[in-house]
């Protein structure tokens, strides 16, 4: 196990609640609406959020680094032997977290696009995920991804 640490990231409370909010795979709108906060208060709280999290640009990364670096509460663990992925898919997850396009992830993987779209379909159904943000939640409760990972490409 690597002992390699970040500066810690501390999130005020509502960019932590709508980061925590979006890890189910929750829309932004239903989550403010849930939340009883404007939608654009709520882009406002997770915009913010990714800006602490090492200026990430996506939702999907900003979960990552924050369950990484325990700004959020990381999920619940689950049994890693539950769940087989093949390769193909488990590859894609680290490039999911670090916000890689299909076509950049075809590139880094040396594989086909339309493969690695179709691989990246078929992950989110095997990890029941409704989007990208909530495969790092369910990565993550699978220990698909780990800190280790995360910390080090933000190294």
């Amino acid at each position: 196990m690597m002992t390699t640490t970040v500066a810690k990231v501390v999130l005020a409370p509502g960019e932590r609640q709508v980061l925590e909010g979006l890890a189910d795979g929750s829309m932004l709108a239903a989550l403010a609406l849930r939340l009883t906060i404007r939608e654009g208060t709520a882009a406002g709280y997770l915009k913010l959020a990714k800006r602490k999290l090492y200026g990430v640009s996506e939702t999907a990364a900003a979960l990552a680094v924050a369950y990484a670096t325990n700004a959020v509460d990381r999920p619940k663990l689950l049994d890693p032997e539950l769940l087989y992925l093949p390769r193909e898919q488990r590859d894609l997850v680290p490039l999911i977290a670090r916000e890689m396009t299909a076509a950049q992830m075809a590139t880094a993987l040396k594989r086909q696009a339309d493969i690695v779209r179709r691989d990246g379909r078929e992950l989110l159904a095997n990890l029941q995920a409704r989007n990208r943000a909530h495969t790092i939640t369910r990565a993550w409760q699978h220990q698909i991804l780990t800190a280790d990972q995360v910390i080090e490409w933000l190294r």
